[in-house]
């Protein structure tokens, strides 16, 4: 375990981690967490508009095959996550590494893109998607997609208020 923290603390040393946790530039930590906040809510957002669009909260006769063009927003917002969620855990790696909701957080996000893949393979791959009934699987993956970025924002906030809180240890 000292081994795992002493490379969490190797990264915190980092040019990058130290620039993001203690430059007073507006460019460090407030702008990559400003940058990963519009991507949660491009990513969930356009997850949740696909999911009630197939849960039936979609005007009866409107296709649903049009919201298939979301996916490229949703993968841009999950790439800028990535790249900035990277930088925010560099700045503190040795405490983000010890708090499980951190963990949690990653596997539901985890669950969450492997759900709106599968979305964007077995709804949006079918032929007869705006001519026939959804699948009964189209319910199932929307509700799984709903709770998975749910989950991932509450525990995404929890990471700073339980467990060991960075700054403080």
């Amino acid at each position: 375990m000292q081994f795992l923290i002493d490379r969490l603390v190797d990264v915190e040393n980092m040019g990058l981690s130290t620039w993001v946790r203690e430059s007073p530039s507006l460019w460090a930590f407030p702008m990559f967490l400003f940058v990963h906040t519009v991507g949660v809510g491009i990513v969930a957002g356009g997850s949740a508009v696909i999911s009630f669009a197939l849960l039936g909260m979609w005007p009866a006769k409107a296709p649903i095959r049009p919201l298939e063009r979301l996916y490229p927003f949703i993968w841009g917002g999950f790439i800028a996550n990535l790249a900035t969620g990277v930088a925010i855990f560099m700045k503190d790696a040795s405490t983000y590494g010890r708090n499980p909701d951190f963990f949690v957080k990653l596997l539901f996000v985890i669950a969450g893109v492997i759900v709106i893949r599968r979305i964007r393979q077995q709804i949006f791959g079918r032929a007869d998607l705006d001519s026939g009934p959804l699948p009964a699987s189209a319910r199932t993956l929307a509700w799984a997609s709903l709770a998975c970025w749910f989950l991932a924002i509450v525990f995404g906030r929890l990471i700073a208020y339980v467990g060991p809180v960075p700054g403080l240890f």
